[in-house]
């Protein structure tokens, strides 16, 4: 097994920025890649971004590429998602994800709690 603890959300106004993180413990050698998802009230959870654990591969989604940047740190078992230029559509429930393949789907075995996000106009 796999625990995800996310943090970092919050209110931010538009144009601003926000860092979430999100931690691993237990199984961390049973995962590959580390997606992160959004998922606004009433519509399904919507891929972000994912990232290898192992190398620097990463792929975006086209609404927050060159906004929005995965990083890591091996050493806390932890990913990092850093959000700049923040929009009022960006307000959604953020999630970490960990599982074996590098995919963009939400089919990952592990999931965080989740971490609300908000941007004000």
């Amino acid at each position: 097994q796999v625990q995800l603890v996310e943090s970092g959300g919050g209110l931010v106004q538009a144009g601003g920025s926000l860092r979430l993180s999100c931690t691993a413990s237990g199984r961390t050698s049973s995962y590959n890649a580390m997606g992160w998802f959004r998922r606004v009230p009433g519509k399904e959870r919507e891929f972000v971004g994912v990232s290898y654990w192992s190398s620097s591969t990463k792929i975006y989604a086209d609404s927050v590429k060159g906004r929005f940047t995965i990083s890591r740190d091996n050493a806390k078992n932890s990913v990092y998602l850093q959000m700049n230029s923040l929009k009022p559509e960006d307000t959604a429930v953020y999630y970490c994800a960990a599982g074996p393949y590098f995919i963009t789907t939400t089919s990952y075995p592990y999931w965080g709690q989740g971490t609300q996000v908000t941007v004000s106009s």
